[in-house]
């Protein structure tokens, strides 16, 4: 059994890293609460353009363009947000599982990285890192997502890379962070949407020309959903991180009170066994 001075040493360091635990939880239940706000009030706009993007290529007929067409022996570049710190529970792993446990090799991947720990997990696996914006994590701006968007729209077009896919948590609400895997270009072309403009004769009408106007289309709609998935994985980082320090936080209060308990124990075993040495000691004297 521990000495009494080996359990309260170890209950003082246990209190100690209670107290951190707690503060990392009210700390990330802050910047939960902002991170929420800026998705809740962002998510319809980017979900619009999702869906107003689906809708113009799904009526546009068989057009040519260069953001619409895979190249033939491309890589496949993956921007991968995770955050830039730890004490996240599973949520860095979980978006990194999506390109380690997928079917695509990872000599045919380039990883745009967006967060230090995913950029370090992938490389470690072998995976080349193309660009690393990690410093984006500390503060997501759309300008950060433009400048990802002009990269990977750059080497679309050079035919780099013949896709391009961005792997991100959904924020669902506080306990629940969704790991999702989304195809940015080509545009995937939603099978409800298909089936609208099968029934529906009317052809999209472009004005200026359909190329010219893609021109400014895509871009906008690969930056705003970027930028999306920038400001749901921020929200998604920090509820992850609540929860993982609430239940270390739980975890010190149980064994602090194991410890507790012990220590009583050892207490009394302690005081009984100085009452029987000293009855002892009177017995002999006497």
């Amino acid at each position: 059994m521990a000495s009494m001075r080996e359990i309260k040493r170890r209950k003082a360091t246990i209190e100690s890293t209670g107290q951190i635990t707690q503060a990392m939880k009210l700390v990330s239940t802050a910047k939960l609460q902002r991170a929420k706000g800026k998705v809740e009030s962002s998510k319809p706009y980017f979900s619009h353009m999702y869906d107003a993007v689906n809708s113009i290529l799904a009526k546009s007929g068989n057009i040519s363009h260069p953001y619409l067409q895979a190249a033939e022996g491309g890589k496949k570049a993956f921007i991968v947000v995770t955050s830039n710190r730890g004490l996240a529970g599973g949520y860095n792993n979980n978006v990194v599982k999506l390109l380690t446990q997928g079917n695509i090799p990872k000599e045919d991947v380039l990883v745009y990285a967006v967060g230090r720990k995913g950029r370090d997990t992938l490389r470690r696996y072998g995976y080349e890192i193309k660009e690393d914006y990690s410093e984006v994590m500390n503060g997501p701006m759309f300008s950060d997502a433009a400048q990802i968007g002009r990269a990977v729209l750059e080497a679309f077009t050079n035919q780099e890379v013949s896709e391009i896919y961005i792997a991100y948590t959904v924020f669902k609400n506080t306990i629940t962070q969704i790991p999702t895997l989304m195809r940015l270009l080509p545009v995937e072309i939603k099978e409800d949407e298909a089936e609208k403009s099968d029934a529906d004769l009317a052809i999209m009408n472009y004005e200026p020309e359909a190329e010219e106007a893609l021109d400014m289309i895509i871009p906008k709609y690969i930056n705003s959903l970027i930028y999306g998935a920038l400001t749901e994985a921020v929200a998604s980082e920090n509820g992850a991180r609540m929860q993982a320090m609430d239940s270390a936080s739980n975890n010190a209060e149980e064994m602090i009170s194991d410890l507790a308990l012990k220590y009583n124990r050892a207490r009394q075993a302690s005081i009984t066994q100085e009452l029987t040495e000293i009855v002892a000691g009177t017995s002999a004297i006497e």
